[in-house]
Parts: C-alpha cells; structure tokens; sequence
C-alpha cells in the first residue's frame, strides 16, 4: 500500500474509523494528524464496538504504531479515560505515540465553550463543549500550553506567569467565568503530566525518520465540509481535516503522501449548525436515520440526515484532494423503491443553478436540491463479498456517484464490520 490519507468527503461521520482500521493492517504507523475528541471514530472488531476520540483506529493491531500528531490537541482527563477503557478491554498500548508539541485543553477552554453555545443567540456553532475551538484559538494566539511544557517545570512557570494575567482578564470581565491561580493550573498540569508521561514519544523526529520508508496510514478527523478553510464556514471546526492537514499535523511533509481515499456515505449527514440542502426534514430522514444508526460518537446526537449530494463531493475531491472514493453505508438504501442523488442546486430567488459549489453558506437557505432518481435495488446486500455480486441497480448507483463526484470508488462498506467490506 503507498502512503495513504484516509479523510471524511462530507461533514464527518462517514465511517473513516472502519477505512482507517481496514488499511492499518497493511500500515508500518497510523498518524492522527489533526482535531481533538470533538472527533469521534467507531470501529467494529469481532463483534465488538470500539469508540475512539484521539487514539489512532489502528490501535486494535498489536504490531501498529499509532502517533497522536501535533495538530491535535490534547483534553486530558478525556485521553486518560480512553486510554484506561482500552487496556480495561485488553487492548495494547504499547505502540501508542504522543506527540509533545500537541497542545493541551484547559478547563478554561471548556468553561468558555459551554458559556458560548449557552449564551449564542443567533450563530450558534454546535459545538461538543469540548473546548477545542478554544484550544486551538489559543493555540495560533501563541498562548496555549504544550504537552512537553509539563515536564520542564521552569517552563512551565514561565508561560503561566505570561498566559493566566491575560486569561484572567478575560475570563472575569467578558465571560463572568472562573479565574485560576497559578498554584491551581501547577497542580493541574502535575496530574496531567502523570497522564501522558506513558506516552509522549520525545524521540519523535528519531521515530519519523525511522518510518518514513516504511508504509504510513495519514487518520483525518471531521471532513472537508468541516474543514475551517474550505468548510461551511463559520459551521466547521477549528482545523484542517483536508489532506493538506495531514503533512501540517504529523510532522511529515507533502511528498510523503500518495494516496487520498475520501470516506463518503451513500447519503449525507451532518452535526450541529449550519447549511445542508439536501438535508430531509420529513419521514425518508428518519428512515435513513433509523436504518443508518445515525447517532453521535462523541455526543449521542441525532444525526441530520439527507440524500447524497454530488455537489459537495465534487468540491470534497478537488478541495481536499480525494484520489479515490471509500463509500460507506451503502447497504442503508436496501429496503428502498427508490433512491435521489443531488446533482446541482437552484436558487428559489432567481433559478439560477449551481453545480460548484457555492461557498457563501449563508445564501444556502435559497436552495434547493436538483435531484436524479435511481431505482432501488430491493435485497440485502450486507452479506456481499464481491463487486459482481451486487444487484445491477446498486452498481448503477455506485457508477453515477463515480460520474457526478470525478473520482473512482475503490472500496464499498456493506455492513459495519471489517468482513463487510468490497475492494476494487
């Protein structure tokens, strides 16, 4: 397998966690390069649900290295939880690599999220109040912590005496928060060293070096509708889920990437705010909720729900330069009569029609969906194993998404299982 990054195609939730736990088995080191546990990656093993936030989903191989790269950034208490939970199942830990310049949520980051999404009126983002569009704020504000700032404590009182004045300030006057002392954040950050200490890889360019002939797996999380560059802004995280992101968030450079396998559903959904025409506010929405199983990993949120929009996978492949397409999902439609694909959008305004993709979100209340419908194809498809075994109206599908999205499919999700699973 050539180095490959595995990215969502639509607003994440695509299934990259089961692409990225399929690939890893011909992988030398999974890279999560990017995103915090706003990110939420389900893999099903043996039967077994696991779900994943910040540790890379090929850590369910014994012989994988799994690196947590310097574009995330890092909650704490939550890395602990899930680290914990995974040894609590037997799962090896042992090659599991944190990176030390990855930045570290603060409880500030948290308070500030909760009291923007309780006090936003209008503009509400949707966000996981997790605090990571705060950590990342302060991150590009060059005041943030990082995860090798724990363990040099002359640093460390350093940049506290430099950051909480002015965090102070600000969380008193303009958010009527709790203010921390620095005697506070040095206990803190006592406990959170003891948290990381197993795994930060200080050794990390030695360990890049070491790997960089070997086969490396680039994990995004979010997707590129999500992307805080070329995403539904400002309804979109707060980095680069994009494969560009990847050679930013992993320490890798650009001419270390092959191969860009964009994860997209046979539908699309979405979480939080923001624009989505194609989305299905009516008893087809709940049928593709229902048989899709479309709730949040990270929040337990109902997922919105609509018809596949080419629109947006067009823009997925150029923006985030998908080479070849995972389709997930696809056995959702099999009870179907009938199946819609959005191929452009109208405005109502005026009718004029789009099949690139507007980027201005908040003239998406304008349009509406222009739809090409396809036949269903009526059976079970989940037990299928081979391409030419699948009903001709499933492969009619499949074909006109290759058509309007300009980008091959080379692997086709049946089920939420590793075996369930096509390769072309």
């Amino acid at each position: 397998m050539d180095n490959t990054v595995v990215i969502g195609g639509q607003w994440g939730d695509e299934g990259k966690a089961k692409i990225t736990d399929l690939l890893a088995q011909s992988a030398d080191i999974v890279i999560r390069y990017q995103g915090g546990c706003n990110a939420g990656h389900t893999v099903v093993y043996d039967g077994e649900i696991y779900k994943l936030h910040l540790v890379p989903s090929g850590i369910l191989y014994k012989d994988k290295i799994c690196f947590i790269g310097a574009g995330t950034v890092v909650l704490p208490d939550v890395f602990k939880q899930e680290t914990e939970g995974l040894k609590n199942r037997g799962v090896d830990l042992s090659g599991l690599k944190l990176s030390p310049l990855a930045v570290i949520t603060l409880p500030y980051h948290t308070d500030v999220d909760a009291w923007a999404e309780d006090t936003a009126k209008k503009g509400k983002i949707g966000s996981t109040r997790r605090g990571i569009g705060q950590t990342y704020t302060d991150k590009y504000a060059r005041c943030a912590l990082k995860i090798e700032d724990l363990f040099d404590e002359e640093t460390l009182s350093e940049k506290l005496d430099i950051i909480l004045p002015l965090k102070n300030k600000t969380l008193k006057s303009v958010y009527g928060l709790k203010e921390y002392s620095k005697y506070e954040m040095i206990e803190l950050c006592k406990k959170y060293k003891e948290i990381f200490e197993p795994y930060v890889c200080f050794d990390w360019q030695n360990l890049l070096n070491e790997y960089k002939n070997k086969t490396i797996l680039f994990e995004g999380a979010q997707g590129v509708m999500l992307d805080v560059d070329y995403g539904t802004y400002p309804f979109v995280t707060s980095s680069n889920p994009i494969a560009g992101g990847a050679s930013v968030g992993s320490g890798y450079g650009p001419c270390m990437i092959k191969r860009v396998v964009g994860v997209m559903k046979a539908y699309t959904t979405r979480v939080g705010e923001g624009a989505f025409v194609t989305e299905l506010n009516d008893e087809t929405g709940d049928r593709i909720r229902d048989n899709g199983h479309e709730y949040g990993t990270t929040t337990g949120r109902p997922r919105r729900c609509g018809w596949f929009d080419s629109v947006i996978a067009r823009y997925a492949v150029l923006t985030g330069g998908i080479t070849t397409i995972a389709l997930t999902k696809t056995d959702v439609f099999d009870d179907f009569d009938e199946i819609k694909i959005c191929t452009a959008y109208k405005d109502k305004r005026n009718g004029k029609i789009y099949t690139e993709y507007p980027t201005n979100v908040f003239m998406h209340k304008y349009l509406e969906p222009v739809y090409e419908i396809l036949d269903g194809w009526k059976q079970d498809i989940s037990n299928v194993k081979t391409y030419d075994d699948l009903p001709q109206n499933t492969k009619k599908y499949l074909k006109r998404i290759e058509e309007l999205s300009g980008c091959k499919i080379s692997i086709i999700s049946v089920g939420a299982d590793r075996e369930q699973t096509i390769i072309l």
